[in-house]
């Protein structure tokens, strides 16, 4: 659900109630407005309003989308307790939650992150922490397709290569919780420099997101914000990238196909016997 990508950016009080709704969907769905309320000591309003911070029109249609949620996971299989059991229910709980991870993005927004990543004159990807890895391996799929991007370890490195980007240059900053200080100084350094910065984050209204020309929001592929929490992933993020190099790939056309088998060459060549 969307509800996940907006709970930091939510007033104390509403937060509980998206809180009570992941964490006790079946009794929400059976419960009114007022009886939300009552359960977790807020007014009926406020309960109104959280439903309408995450984009419905107010409680009747987030207890609309619940039920149908709750209905598609009602088929779960019992995997048992085995180490091979909690890797086959584990992976069937996330491809089931993967569906979810578009929830808060949209077409113009998408088409304005591709236009970057196609159009910049020159192009880095970075981040710091967890995210770190997938930056890495965004740039190096971005090159392998005939995008050519950079990526920069040193997070002194990274700001230091950003402030010398340009109007017409691009600068995709990856971060998970959209508020990793060495990231922010990146995206702030680009800015200065008049390039355009593609935040990708797993939460809406981050300090990430307050910096970038384009904020890609990704939700998190888990069952409830509290897992996230406590096992953070990088699942979701790392599907979105490998989705939007595919894209890049494509809009690319025959240059694309192009260095594609270049590289293919390269790999043959590396190939043990």
């Amino acid at each position: 659900m969307r509800i996940s990508t907006a709970l930091p950016s939510l007033h104390a009080s509403e937060r509980r109630v998206l809180e009570e709704v992941l964490a006790r969907p079946d009794l929400v769905v059976e419960s009114t407005a007022q009886d939300v309320a009552d359960r977790i000591g807020v007014g009926r309003s406020t309960v109104v309003r959280a439903c309408q911070s995450i984009g419905y029109k107010g409680y009747p249609q987030l207890r609309v989308a619940l039920a149908a949620e709750l209905a598609h996971a009602g088929g779960e299989v019992d995997y048992g307790t085995s180490a091979l059991g909690r890797l086959r229910g584990d992976i069937a709980a996330l491809a089931a939650a993967l569906p979810q991870i578009t929830a808060v993005l949209d077409e113009a927004t998408v088409e304005r992150a591709v236009d970057a990543l196609t159009g910049s004159r020159r192009l880095l990807v970075l981040a710091n922490g967890l995210s770190a890895p997938l930056a890495t391996d965004m740039a190096m799929r971005l090159t392998a397709v005939g995008r050519p991007a950079d990526f920069v370890a040193d997070s002194i490195g990274q700001q230091i290569a950003a402030r010398g980007l340009a109007p017409g240059d691009g600068c995709v900053v990856l971060s998970g919780s959209g508020a990793n200080e060495a990231s922010l100084k990146v995206a702030r350094a680009a800015r200065q420099g008049g390039a355009t910065v593609v935040a990708v984050t797993s939460f809406r209204g981050s300090p990430l997101a307050d910096l970038a020309d384009v904020e890609l929001v990704v939700a998190p592929a888990a069952t409830t914000f509290a897992r996230e929490l406590e096992r953070t992933s990088r699942i979701a993020l790392a599907v979105l990238v490998e989705s939007l190099v595919a894209v890049v790939a494509d809009r690319s056309g025959a240059a694309a196909a192009e260095i594609h088998d270049h590289v293919l060459d390269v790999l043959s060549d590396n190939l043990a016997d």
